[in-house]
């Protein structure tokens, strides 16, 4: 064999080399990809169920939250990044709702109770703002009202 020829076969070997470490590589990256994924899922951020949220061991407490304003917690515990689970308790005649969440977030919980708390009392304190429909309907009887006087003035006018 001569140069060229040897020179050849290594590139080609280097080349059939390569392919190999690049789908091994790609393999490999989408397997930890995966692995990762899987992981995170079940590690869960935000809401989840008390299950997951015990299964993690870092012990839980809890606190009930009326049913109107669940969304309004829901919004600022994802906010504050504090894994939580809610369990709806129907014993009663108004449906009860109890959040757990797990202790190592308690400063995070501080925050979130203290803003849920004062968007409570502000919603509390805001007085009752009429709705739009009735203002539209207010507006439509003053105009029926001012269209018949014009209507009675025109009649008069005509006699």
């Amino acid at each position: 064999m001569n140069n060229e020829e040897v020179a050849k076969e290594a590139v080609q070997f280097a080349s059939n080399a390569t392919k190999i470490t690049a789908q091994v590589l790609l393999k490999m990256l989408a397997a930890a990809y995966k692995e990762i994924k899987t992981n995170q899922d079940k590690t869960g951020k935000g809401q989840q169920t008390v299950k997951q949220l015990i299964k993690q061991g870092q012990g839980a407490t809890s606190l009930e939250v009326s049913g109107e304003s669940l969304k309004t917690f829901k919004k600022i515990a994802n906010r504050y990044g504090v894994d939580f689970a809610i369990v709806k308790d129907n014993t009663s005649e108004t449906p009860r709702y109890t959040v757990f969440f797990k202790a190592k977030d308690a400063d995070a919980i501080g925050a979130v109770l203290k803003e849920y708390a004062d968007k409570l009392v502000k919603k509390n304190e805001e007085p009752e703002r009429p709705s739009v429909l009735k203002k539209l309907h207010d507006i439509q009887k003053k105009l029926a009202k001012d269209a018949e006087k014009e209507l009675e003035k025109s009649k008069e006018l005509v006699r």
